[in-house]
């Protein structure tokens, strides 16, 4: 498969009617989705519905078993202060080896963000909050270069802390001074995924790494990134533009990179729909479909298997 492959699975308490599977049938699939060629695994948080198991706990959970996948984690802004996150997927990152990202969900404020003493909630916009909380995740990610970790036993320096970087974040919605108390990914920084422009506006997704969308929203995506990109001054090459496929098992798959292509996609997101079945008849075609495995596919870095720009700050690990 000539296009980078993800898989879409809500993992808790099983619901046919929601697609929702256990924790069993997610390790079925993530296996069978590294041996048909997928490249990571996107968790949902299930829009927070009862019995929807945390994303960063599944993933955990799971890369151990499938530790060729990258793991794209849904975190809504509701509840989940932009430091907590940036040091959870950065967290992932690290134990996956570069393979870890975030899907950052719209939402409203937390307690120790909105807790500031003699400070209002702010009246932003989703987009506006979305951003703001994008750009305090990205500055953190790259507030502890990894050469400034020395560990030099014999002058008792753990760390040189003339590199790193405070990002001294005082923004409408957040305050935030950094840095991280680790050093960045080996992939530069985790990748920062969209999947609501519909609610937050193309401005604000053009400082994603990745954006998902469903089928009804692919018509014009393409143009309505590359003027978002332009706006910012992005390169067009910096962004995936990924999207949902709903189809089912069959010839269908075979026509994965054709369907790609017709809609100016970069990548592919798997969400068959008719549950768990369904979703192992796709695997399996994909399998007797994908190349014999690469040594260094599993090597990869979550960005390079997007076919994402390296970023400035990668370093080999």
């Amino acid at each position: 498969m000539t296009v980078p492959l993800l898989l879409d699975l809500t993992v808790g308490e099983p619901d046919p009617g929601t697609g929702v599977v256990s924790l069993a049938v997610a390790v079925d699939l993530v296996t069978a989705a590294a041996g048909a060629g997928v490249v990571a695994v996107r968790l949902r948080d299930g829009d927070a519905a009862p019995g929807v198991l945390d994303p960063s706990v599944v993933a955990s959970y799971l890369a151990p078993l499938a530790p060729s996948l990258g793991y794209l984690v849904d975190v809504p802004t509701t509840q989940h202060a932009p430091y907590n996150t940036a040091r959870r997927v950065l967290s992932l990152d690290r134990a996956t080896g570069g393979r870890a990202g975030v899907v950052l969900r719209p939402g409203v404020g937390d307690d120790v963000s909105d807790g500031v003493p003699d400070r209002p909630v702010p009246a932003v916009t989703p987009g506006e909050r979305w951003a703001e909380y994008a750009a305090v995740l990205t500055g953190l990610w790259e507030s502890f270069p990894r050469e400034a970790l020395l560990g030099d036993q014999e002058a008792a320096i753990v760390v040189d802390d003339t590199l790193l970087r405070p990002i001294h974040h005082e923004g409408a919605a957040y305050r935030v001074a950094g840095p991280l108390d680790g050093p960045s990914s080996v992939q530069g920084r985790p990748v920062l995924a969209v999947a609501d422009v519909a609610a937050i506006g193309w401005e604000a997704a053009a400082s994603a790494d990745l954006v998902i969308l469903d089928p009804d929203d692919l018509d014009g995506a393409g143009t309505a990134l590359a003027a978002a990109l332009e706006a910012t001054g992005r390169q067009r090459t910096e962004v995936v533009l990924a999207g949902r496929w709903t189809g089912a098992g069959g010839s269908d798959v075979a026509d994965l990179p054709t369907w790609a292509a017709d809609r100016g996609l970069q990548a592919l997101l798997l969400a068959p729909e008719g549950g768990a079945a369904d979703v192992r008849e796709v695997l399996s075609t994909l399998s007797a479909l994908a190349p014999p495995p690469n040594d260094a596919t599993g090597r990869d870095t979550l960005r390079r298997a997007l076919g994402l720009a390296t970023t400035r700050t990668e370093v080999p690990a």
